[in-house]
C-alpha cells in the first residue's frame, strides 16, 4: 500500500478530492498516511480528522527560521515513510534541503498551464496578459518555484467577463479531476520500477 502524506494551509478540497479518489477506487493501492498543515485553523485538518486520517498542525511560530520549521515538519513526515508528498494549497515553498530529501516524491499543484504565471495570484497574471486559456497543472517540486517538471495539465477557457475569483472556481473544479489523475500516473510509475 502507498503511502500518501497532504500539506495543506487552508480549506483542503483538493486533500478531499484525492482522498475520494482513493475511496471511490480511483486511486488504488493507496491511502492517505497524515495530513500536515502549517496553519493550526485549517479547515482540512478538521476534514481529515473527519475522514479518520491522521492530522497534524506544525505552525511556523514567532521568531522560527524555515530550517526550525522544516525539521519540525520533517520529524512527523520522516518516520510516515511516504511514497508521496501532495502540496495541496501548502501555501510556503519548500527548502532545496527539503526538497532533496524526498526528490521525486513531491507533487504540487498550480492554477495555470505552466511554465506561464508561476507563483502567486496567476489567475490575475493570466487575465491581465490577455490569455484566452489557462489552466492547471500538477508537476513534480523542484528548487524553483513552480519549475518542476510537469506530470499533467487540462486547460481552462477564459470566459468574457471573467474576474480572478470567476476563473479561480472554474480552475479548481479541473484542479480535483487533475490531481487524482496524476497521482494514479505517478503511483503506476513508481510501481514499475
Amino acid at each position: 500500500m502507498k503511502k500518501i502524506v497532504v500539506f495543506l494551509s487552508g480549506r483542503g478540497s483538493n486533500f478531499q478530492a484525492i482522498a475520494d479518489a482513493i475511496d471511490g477506487g480511483e486511486i488504488r493501492g493507496a491511502r492517505i498516511a497524515a495530513v500536515i498543515s502549517d496553519r493550526p485553523d485549517a479547515p482540512g485538518l478538521l476534514e481529515a480528522k473527519r475522514r479518520g486520517i491522521p492530522a497534524h498542525s506544525v505552525p511556523r511560530a514567532p521568531g522560527m527560521g524555515r530550517r526550525q520549521h522544516e525539521q519540525a515538519l520533517l520529524a512527523h513526515l520522516d518516520p510516515l515513510e511516504p511514497d508521496l508528498i501532495c502540496l495541496a494549497g501548502y501555501m510556503r515553498v519548500l527548502s532545496s534541503e527539503f526538497v532533496s530529501a524526498y526528490r521525486g516524491r513531491i507533487l504540487n499543484i498550480h492554477p495555470s498551464l505552466l511554465p506561464k504565471f508561476p507563483g502567486l495570484d496567476a489567475q490575475r497574471q493570466a487575465l491581465e496578459a490577455g490569455e484566452w486559456v489557462t489552466g492547471c497543472t500538477v508537476h513534480f517540486v523542484d528548487e524553483g518555484v513552480d519549475s518542476g517538471p510537469i506530470v499533467l495539465q487540462r486547460s481552462v477557457p477564459i470566459l468574457p467577463g471573467d474576474d480572478a475569483g470567476t476563473l479561480a472556481a472554474r480552475i479548481l473544479k479541473e484542479e480535483h479531476r487533475a490531481y487524482p489523475e496524476a497521482i494514479r500516473k505517478v503511483l503506476d510509475g513508481l510501481e514499475n520500477h
